[in-house]
């Protein structure tokens, strides 16, 4: 299966300045998530990268995860699952306009099924991380410390709330993989991957138990585990 089968360029990367405080100063909106970001900036650090994962929970599709240096203040800038669809898209275009430095990761189902999901997230944001040029010299993440990176990072519990630079990787993240699930809908139809995005709607689960997994579902995801590929019976029924 195809890591990026919506043909998207992944890994891009602007040149921006490095971000300070003050820059925030037109901003006012955004200057309450901006604690952690001051905190490192006191301590001498300049290409603060946030990074955040889409996908963990899904029955179907990849993970993603996006890393964002900031280079000038992005008015609106918020968590994403607190924005519409439409004020995501703007955002994220914004993000992408040359003044930021931006990277996104897939992570396919063949790896989530084969490594488990923990290891997908981690491998996702450190291929994001990676993919940052000039790199990140230090990450603020949101609810994990990636293991295995050697870059000093700090892992903030609901950290897409309370820190923009991580609210600007859950845009990228999140807008990534939604037009990935898009195209995922064109090429599986029936399942409704458009709509629900993979996750265990009662459209999904009446969709899997009508025509079995696709090759974009986690088989290793209960309640796949026991279903069959199309065309297919399944082995057990879906209870719902």
């Amino acid at each position: 299966m195809e890591d990026n089968p919506a043909g998207m360029a992944l890994g891009k990367h602007h040149e921006a300045y490095p971000l300070t405080a003050g820059e925030y100063a037109g901003a006012p909106d955004s200057v309450n998530m901006l604690e952690f970001e001051d905190e490192v900036w006191t301590g001498g650090f300049r290409r603060i990268a946030g990074v955040d994962e889409a996908g963990r929970g899904p029955l179907a599709g990849p993970i993603v995860a996006g890393a964002v240096v900031l280079g000038a203040a992005v008015p609106g800038l918020n968590d994403s699952k607190q924005l519409t669809h439409e004020q995501r898209a703007i955002l994220f275009e914004i993000l992408n306009s040359g003044e930021h430095r931006i990277a996104a990761a897939v992570v396919d189902v063949d790896f989530i099924d084969k490594h488990g999901i923990q290891s997908a997230n981690y491998a996702a944001m450190a291929r994001a991380v990676q993919a940052l040029d000039p790199p990140a010299d230090f990450l603020l993440v949101d609810g994990f410390e990636i293991r295995g990176c050697p870059l000093p990072q700090k892992k903030i519990i609901k950290g897409d709330a309370r820190s923009l630079s991580i609210a600007a990787a859950s845009i990228i993240a999140k807008v990534t993989r939604d037009r990935i699930m898009t195209e995922l809908d064109a090429r599986y139809t029936g399942y409704g991957f458009a709509k629900h995005k993979g996750y265990a709607t009662p459209e999904h689960l009446e969709a899997l138990g009508r025509l079995g997994p696709c090759p974009a579902h986690r088989k290793s995801f209960a309640p796949l585990t026991d279903l069959a590929p199309p065309g297919k019976p399944a082995q057990t029924r879906l209870l719902f």
